[in-house]
């Protein structure tokens, strides 16, 4: 695929993040049309040519004020798909964010296993690649799809971020739960290399049934450290602060948050205020409009990840490997 030319799109909706990945590939956000019909259907289609192309669309699917999540999806799907029937060579889909892959698994009888039927969606469209950032659970991303799959971390950008906060203290990376253990282990392994000294680890017993959250047992050594919670996504921000509370309690100097994924639900705003947090960090895989301006100001930084989407797409159209992008 390495002679075959690149090409990059967007939803109208994605545009402004696919212009940065776009400038990171020295290349322009390709061309196309996207009409709506006043019964809600739509039509989407490029206005230039894809024939024997590369071609990869950056989009993140979540909801806004004009779109559902769910009309999103159907966009990009119903995009995919034309660009495949255009004599495309090769589709990847690029999802910084990706829908639905919070139900990876059933936990309960009869549960529907979401993201494997997200996956036959897009494998239906005939897609040669998926590729998302900090998914809920890695291996039931990889599990879900038949098509390739590649899973990017935001580990490196984060830790450059951090590493002015951190200096000379002592610190412990947390999970808010037990089921992100193992992301915020590999995150604990990379920052300690950076920092060339000893960190510690630790989490927050959390239960969820019905919506309802429970438990605030602490695991782990805390005392007298900042504490960097490391999560894949902010919906709420009820998880971050009662972690953060519970940290605290345990003795910790000060708490930073950290997401890949800011949705920031109506409530984010109050739970994100809260003293208990000093710093929150997102990436931009969301536009970073969802939260009042003073506390993107005051108390939230967004960190842009489109140097990471760009360079993982260099290397899949030249053939080269992503593991070396893991820090």
């Amino acid at each position: 695929m390495a002679n075959d030319e690149l090409a990059l799109f967007s939803l109208d909706s994605g545009r402004d993040f696919a212009a940065l990945v776009a400038a990171c590939l020295g290349i322009d956000v390709g061309h196309h049309e996207e009409r709506d019909f006043e019964d809600g259907e739509h039509k989407i289609r490029p206005l230039q040519s894809v024939r024997n192309r590369d071609v990869y669309v950056v989009q993140s699917l979540y909801g806004d004020e004009n779109h559902s999540l769910n009309d999103q999806l159907v966009r990009l799907l119903f995009f995919l798909g034309v660009l495949r029937e255009s004599g495309a060579a090769r589709v990847t889909a690029v999802i910084p964010y990706l829908c639905y892959s919070r139900k990876e698994r059933k936990t309960k009888t009869r549960d529907p296993v979401t993201t494997r039927y997200v996956a036959q969606l897009f494998e239906a469209m005939g897609v040669e690649r998926v590729v998302t950032v900090d998914v809920h659970n890695r291996a039931g991303f990889q599990n879900a799809f038949r098509c390739r799959s590649e899973h990017l971390s935001a580990r490196g950008p984060f830790i450059d971020w951090l590493l002015p906060h951190l200096h000379g203290k002592d610190v412990a990376v947390a999970s808010p739960d037990v089921g992100g253990v193992k992301r915020a282990e590999l995150f604990r392994e990379a920052l300690e290399r950076r920092l060339d000294k000893p960190t510690s680890n630790a989490f927050m017993e959390k239960r969820r049934s019905e919506g309802v959250v429970t438990g605030s047992q602490v695991v782990g050594e805390v005392e007298n450290r900042t504490v960097v919670i490391v999560d894949d996504l902010i919906a709420g921000g009820g998880t971050m602060k009662r972690a953060a509370e519970a940290f605290l309690d345990r003795g910790a100097r000060e708490v930073i948050a950290l997401a890949s994924h800011g949705i920031f639900a109506a409530q984010a705003a109050e739970g994100l205020s809260s003293a208990a947090l000093s710093r929150v960090a997102v990436t931009n895989s969301i536009p970073p409009n969802r939260l009042p301006d003073s506390l993107y100001r005051q108390k939230v930084d967004v960190i842009d990840i489109s140097p990471l989407i760009g360079d993982a797409i260099r290397r899949l159209h030249e053939g080269g490997s992503l593991s070396e992008l893991e820090p």
